[in-house]
């Protein structure tokens, strides 16, 4: 009797004590980790942000088409956009475990964190416009946040990108080497820094016909950068691009001998690429493009500029088909883009770009550089992507009579003063003719690379001004849209403050993708 009253007493306090604990202790499942280290939600971070080739947003780009409906089409078929705020989310708690196991507010998580703010806020206003910002990311304490409009957004993404740069110069200073999961750059603050402050002379080029705006000072923050390289250092060359790289493992080009059979047939190249490239008989053609079949037919040969065609994005799907069973169009390289699973990194921020934005900040007169110099610098970093030098260069390429194809190796043989000397390529001077030639280099300079930087930049600037403006192969009515609808949570879930942005920005109840960005202004 006495033993049953111990075992009475021990289970009430059992009882007892679950009794204390609250619904949500109760509902944790102690199987599932509840927090993870900070390296590991880094590493989510940088794959979720990586923008890979080869898909829609390169046919937005107009860099290749599609000839098969099969497979896709070449429409500008946009509705809502995706957004990132998962992912700064996943800055916020990578931000809060860097804390908690550093016990310092300054540490490499932190600094990086600012940046990644930064990059996913402009990555989401460049396609939408206002956006929640500082009543983003609360959770369950704001479940409708206001909106910002998009020059705060750009104003906050300025400050947070130089806090990061002013955070990094104060760790690299104290040796802190604690960085780890980085797929990019290896972990190395000083490259980080690098690729924060070419990201600034992007987001500022960007924001160009804005230059008069007091506040936002592009004038006076692009030639800080530049006159103060010890303290925004930026990148000196190719080795420091933010580049994703690929393997046969686990982690493959989009396109490769797998989707071969698939795909090869039916990609070819674009005519807003190849013109210019044919213009100006740059050599990069020949690393991006067969000759088509019926330019051989006629006795060109198969290093001619003339034997190859790209197709306009314009023309229906129907007549491109058509014309590419006849062997019309030049398809993609697929020897170099088919062979193996890494024929190339697809840079993300990248030494090219960065030379012919400092290019056209000093066309602009923004800055004293000598927009020759950059400009020039950007086109050798181009074709070097390629392995171009002066001298003999050798090119593989498959060329195809009916059902039978071939491979066969071509030396060309290329020197860059000659290349230059041509008037069509040789800088104008800080003019507007100089202005189209940096764009229009720049856009040669992105084939492939940085996600839809060559859209935005068309968008912008109207150069290449041979972009094809829109017909029945791009959709939209035969127009090329300026911008993505907002997801359809912010219609359902944050209704009221929706319809404010909406209304504010476009001046109707309505939105739709033709709407101009205050950006773009």
């Amino acid at each position: 009797m006495k033993i049953n009253k111990i075992y009475l007493i021990f289970a009430i306090a059992a009882l007892t004590m679950s009794s204390c604990q609250t619904f949500q202790e109760l509902e944790t499942n102690p199987n599932v980790p509840a927090s993870s280290p900070a390296n590991l939600v880094f590493n989510g971070i940088l794959n979720s942000m990586t923008e890979r080739p080869w898909g829609k947003d390169t046919r937005w780009n107009q860099f290749y088409t599609i000839n098969y409906n099969y497979y896709g089409n070449n429409e500008y078929d946009w509705t809502t956009s995706g957004t990132y705020f998962d992912a700064l989310k996943n800055v916020v708690k990578m931000e809060e475990e860097a804390k908690k196991s550093t016990g310092k507010d300054l540490n490499p998580y932190a600094a990086l964190g600012k940046f990644f703010k930064a990059y996913f806020f402009v990555w989401m206003t460049q396609r939408l416009g206002d956006l929640p910002m500082n009543e983003a990311l609360k959770g369950t304490e704001n479940t409708s946040p206001k909106y910002n409009t998009q020059k705060e957004i750009y104003v906050q993404a300025l400050k947070w990108l130089d806090e990061s740069n002013d955070d990094l110069t104060k760790l690299i200073a104290a040796g802190d080497i604690s960085l780890q999961g980085d797929i990019y750059l290896s972990n190395n603050l000083r490259a980080w820094q690098k690729v924060v402050n070419t990201f600034k002379l992007r987001v500022l080029v960007s924001l160009s016909k804005k230059e008069s705006d007091a506040e936002l000072n592009i004038k006076g923050k692009f030639a800080e950068v530049i006159n103060n390289p010890a303290k925004y250092p930026i990148m000196t060359g190719m080795a420091d691009n933010m580049a994703y790289k690929y393997n046969a493992t686990y982690n493959k080009y989009p396109i490769n001998p797998d989707n071969f059979g698939f795909d090869a047939t039916r990609q070819q190249m674009s005519t807003t690429n190849i013109d210019l490239l044919k213009a100006t008989q740059d050599p990069r053609l020949f690393y991006i493009a067969e000759p088509a079949e019926a330019q051989l037919k006629k006795g060109l040969t198969q290093t001619d500029f003339a034997a190859f065609v790209g197709a306009n994005p314009a023309e229906s799907l129907d007549d491109m088909s058509t014309k590419a069973l006849a062997g019309q169009y030049s398809y993609i390289n697929r020897n170099r883009y088919y062979k193996n699973y890494s024929p190339e990194a697809t840079i993300q921020i990248g030494y090219i770009e960065m030379c012919f934005n400092i290019a056209e900040a000093a066309n602009r007169g923004w800055v004293t550089a000598n927009a020759e110099d950059w400009y020039t610098k950007g086109i050798q970093a181009s074709q070097g992507f390629f392995e171009i030098k002066n001298g003999e260069n050798s090119v593989v390429l498959e060329t195809r009579n009916g059902a039978n194809a071939s491979l066969a190796s071509y030396t060309i043989k290329f020197n860059f003063t000659d290349f230059y000397a041509q008037p069509s390529v040789k800088y104008a001077g800080n003019n507007a003719k100089g202005l189209e030639q940096i764009n229009n280099q720049k856009y040669l300079g992105f084939f492939m690379n940085s996600g839809m930087e060559a859209f935005y930049n068309w968008r912008r600037t109207g150069f290449p001004t041979n972009f094809a403006k829109g017909g029945p192969g791009t959709g939209n009515s035969g127009v090329i849209p300026r911008r993505w609808l907002y997801p359809n949570s912010e219609r359902i879930y944050n209704e009221t403050n929706y319809k404010t942005a909406v209304q504010a920005q476009f001046g109707k109840a309505t939105e739709s993708i033709n709407d101009e960005l205050w950006l773009l202004k």
